[in-house]
């Protein structure tokens, strides 16, 4: 599932994409996930901007269209090969002729309209952005001690920070090298553990995210951090901080990367 870099570059493309767009008309698959499509029919799309894993596209009229990627969800511009893809869950048309659609083969996206700032269900209880000043050593620190839950769990639950998923979360993990499965986290360790989610969130961003099987772009391309991952996926690889072969457990029923030596 695309986590923040990955939604933070389609956000960056689509924003050149859309702002100051008129919608004249839309099309929607009928299911009630991507329905709310059509309800942009005579809006303007004023701007684009991200929370946690979720695109916020802010209408003219004081709402906004919210639209979760889900595993396989790709927002693109509309091209007239593409006009007879069943996998395209909603379109929408501008004034001049063109358009964007998203396009989600295993339909676990989503898209919803809402007033501004009224969120409800995930959206509504993520934690800080990651990069925001509320998100501090110490705040990590008192959310990760709340709770019982492994560390890994945690983050993943994005509660303690918005936007972590399985890649970034095991890679911040290794580099604070913390147990993805401790549930104790101390104050230097969070410390160690908050720079290293700044660190990797930055470098998958510059690097446009990590395309493994599904991720594109907005412009139709691959992101390039896969070819950068110290840990996730490299189960069995000799780690690169000190050679020993890098482990697979499952924590939170999620696949999770380890090594066994430096994440005591």
């Amino acid at each position: 599932m695309p986590e923040l870099p990955e939604v933070e570059t389609v956000r960056r493309q689509l924003t050149t994409l859309l702002r100051g767009r008129h919608v004249v008309d839309a099309t929607s698959h009928p299911s009630e996930k991507f329905c709310s499509a059509l309800e942009v029919v005579g809006s303007q799309l004023i701007d684009v901007r991200r929370r946690g894993k979720f695109l916020l596209i802010d209408l003219d009229d004081g709402r906004e269209l919210i639209i979760h990627l889900g595993m396989t969800g790709v927002l693109r511009p509309t091209a007239t090969g593409t006009l007879d893809d069943p996998y395209v869950r909603a379109r929408w048309h501008f004034a001049d002729g063109a358009g964007f659609e998203f396009r989600d083969v295993r339909r676990f996206g989503r898209i919803a309209v809402v007033s501004a700032g009224h969120y409800t269900g995930l959206l509504a209880s993520l934690g800080p952005e990651p990069f925001d000043e509320a998100f501090t050593p110490q705040s990590l620190y008192e959310a990760l001690r709340r709770s019982t839950q492994a560390v890994k769990t945690q983050l993943l639950g994005q509660r303690p920070v918005a936007g972590l998923g399985n890649i970034y979360a095991d890679e911040a993990l290794w580099f604070a090298r913390i147990h993805p499965a401790r549930h104790v986290v101390g104050r230097p360790a969070a410390a160690r553990l908050h720079g290293a989610i700044r660190d990797v969130l930055r470098a998958g961003i510059d690097h446009g995210g990590t395309t493994l099987r599904d991720y594109q772009t907005v412009e139709g391309g691959e992101g390039g951090h896969q070819h950068h991952l110290a840990c996730y996926g490299r189960g069995g690889l000799p780690c690169e901080r000190c050679g020993r072969p890098l482990s697979r457990i499952t924590v939170g029923g999620r696949t999770t990367t380890l090594c066994r030596s430096c994440q005591r």
